[in-house]
């Protein structure tokens, strides 16, 4: 664990080493707010709620997590540090973890610094605090899924651009997987299990059921057991590169 804490603190502190993750979280929170009040029409609803501000997430998250996510690997492989990195005393699982939690936090403490909008909506109404905090749950296991996906694809590339553009796919597929149109798409050629199987895998399914207030055991095994399968093909992407 203490191995994990130290690749964990150097990573984190990279990321405000920088000018480039402030700018990064300035955007993010312009964005959600613009989102939010202009194009969730918050006010033209009359509804205090955060239903607009969960919704325009994971399309958020389909840019701003590959853009945190780029640099895990790819920087290394490119600045040749990553062989360095390997001959400390530190095993690959515990630099995968550290680097992907120092990552999450990073997006986390952006996901934190919402909360004037939280504040604002019990300021103009009565909202229902639980679904809120369900909602930022949801929002928070979400940006990890998309973490560990990219992590991955940014073990295969010393491209950060490319790591970018293919995290950003790969996201995309995840999240319009259970979209009605893709949905008829398999449906018209695929077995019924296949079809399931695709509808399950849909960010937007498992996440929108937890933002309406109902935590249902399965969504969170969900993004749980996809943060595990990613991580641990990272691990076996790392080594294999270090091996080579």
């Amino acid at each position: 664990m203490s191995n994990v804490l130290t690749i964990f603190r150097r990573e984190f502190g990279a990321y405000f080493s920088t000018p480039l993750a402030y700018v990064f979280i300035v955007i993010f929170l312009a964005l959600s707010g613009a989102f939010t009040f202009y194009m969730g029409y918050f006010f033209e609803r009359g509804q205090a709620d955060l239903q607009a501000f969960f919704a325009f997430h994971p399309w958020l998250y389909l840019i701003f997590v590959p853009a945190v996510s780029m640099r895990l690997w790819a920087e290394e492989r490119k600045g040749g540090t990553i062989e360095l990195l390997m001959t400390l005393p530190v095993s690959t699982p515990q630099v995968v973890i550290g680097k992907f939690l120092a990552a999450w936090a990073f997006v986390g403490i952006a996901l934190a610094l919402t909360f004037p909008i939280w504040i604002t909506v019990n300021y103009l109404g009565d909202p229902d605090n639980g679904v809120i905090i369900a909602g930022y749950l949801a929002s928070l296991i979400m940006a990890g899924s998309f973490l560990a996906i990219g992590a991955c694809v940014s073990a295969v590339t010393k491209n950060q651009v490319i790591a970018f553009i293919l995290a950003a796919v790969i996201g995309f597929l995840f999240l319009t997987s259970g979209l009605e149109i893709v949905i008829a798409f398999f449906r018209g050629w695929a077995p019924d299990v296949v079809v399931d199987v695709v509808a399950g895998m849909s960010f937007l399914t498992h996440f929108t059921s937890i933002t309406a207030g109902v935590i249902d055991l399965r969504d969170v095994i969900f993004f749980g057991s996809l943060m595990a399968v990613c991580l641990f093909i990272n691990v076996l992407l790392v080594d294999t590169r270090k091996g080579a």
